[in-house]
């Protein structure tokens, strides 16, 4: 249907099918321009962001961070028709590996509801817990654009460290679309009047890296 496979068994494998090759063309990418493998994040919008949380949770020694926006958590679905049912009703995916994760989600999404959201980060304060970082809840109100009459704004819930880094983030944006929140007006599936999600989900990528998860 056009979109990444997550919903598939045969893609919910590491080594084998899109999380394959997503992972092969990661390492390749990072021997290629000798990036830092220490500050590899991976992230995406709807089926992307699902197949993020996929990989993520496939790979958890290859990224140091994961974003997903207007998405669903892995294993959420194991076909098509489940595949409808969660983006639809919700649905709750596996256990997860304890990894940095910053979800956004609209409340006015019509295509991925956002629901979903609340499982993918129920799952990472659940993996936090078991690995035993204790982790402190905070909320905030973030603007969208300075557009008069704009209704569009996130509720921010923050799950950080005791040294106060945040290792879990929720935004919740208020009258949202399904569309990548901040996201320029000539692109495709964009929301230019919601908070920017590319620069937070940028800083709370720079604030990990491999090794130092549980040092900070």
């Amino acid at each position: 249907m056009r979109c990444w496979n997550w919903f598939n068994p045969s893609h919910q494998q590491a080594g084998r099918g899109e999380p394959g090759m997503i992972a092969a063309l990661t390492q390749k990418i990072i021997a290629q321009e000798d990036a830092d493998p220490a500050r590899i994040y991976v992230a995406g919008l709807s089926a992307g962001g699902a197949m993020a949380a996929v990989v993520a949770g496939l790979y958890p020694a290859l990224f140091a961070a994961v974003g997903v926006h207007s998405g669903l958590a892995a294993g959420a679905a194991q076909d098509v028709m489940s595949a409808f049912t969660a983006m639809r009703s919700g649905a709750k995916g596996h256990k997860t590996p304890a990894l940095p994760t910053i979800v956004f989600h609209g409340t006015a999404d019509t295509t991925v509801n956002p629901d979903n959201s609340e499982f993918i980060t129920d799952a990472a304060l659940a993996a936090y817990k078991a690995s035993g970082l204790a982790l402190v809840k905070s909320k905030s109100k973030v603007e969208g654009s300075t557009t008069p009459g704009n209704p569009e704004h996130a509720e921010r819930t923050v799950y950080s460290s005791a040294s106060g880094t945040p290792f879990v983030e929720s935004w919740i944006i208020k009258a949202g679309p399904h569309a990548w929140s901040g996201g320029s007006a000539q692109g495709s599936y964009t929301d230019p009047d919601g908070p920017d999600a590319s620069a937070a989900m940028l800083a709370f990528f720079l604030l990990h890296e491999k090794g130092l998860a549980h040092a900070s």
